[in-house]
């Protein structure tokens, strides 16, 4: 493997209830060859799969069955070791292709469209 392509690699967790959407959204990712993308279906098993994947970026969902996105978030933050990781929202709360900010914090509709997805994540990340 080339060192320095692995460093440029970045890497996302993406967490969602929905297998669809995992696998699409990673799938997208992926096929940039600028991302490496680990998912995870559980709220509850997030802030775990962070500190296993050391993301530098966190798609996740606002709502899940076991825990919500916003909860998932606070928890990932309040671990020293993740403090520094960006959070990006994604919800069938807003329609597609809308986007808010609330503080920090990117909200986008889904679904979400693949030049969107990446525009955002590649800003969020730079």
């Amino acid at each position: 493997m080339n060192l320095m392509w692995s460093k440029a690699v970045k890497t996302i967790l993406v967490v969602d209830d929905d297998p669809a959407t995992l696998e699409l959204t990673r799938r997208r990712l992926e096929s940039t060859g600028a991302y490496a993308v680990f998912t995870e279906s559980r709220g509850s098993c997030a802030v775990e799969a962070a500190r296993k994947c050391k993301p530098d970026l966190i798609l996740l969902d606002i709502l899940m069955p076991d825990m919500l996105g916003s909860e998932v978030a606070a928890a990932v933050h309040e671990d020293p070791a993740l403090t520094h990781i960006k959070v990006v929202y994604l919800t069938s709360m807003l329609k597609a292709g809308e986007e808010q900010k609330s503080g920090e914090n990117v909200i986008i509709g889904k679904p979400v469209r693949t030049e969107e997805l990446l525009a955002i994540v590649a800003h969020e990340l730079h």
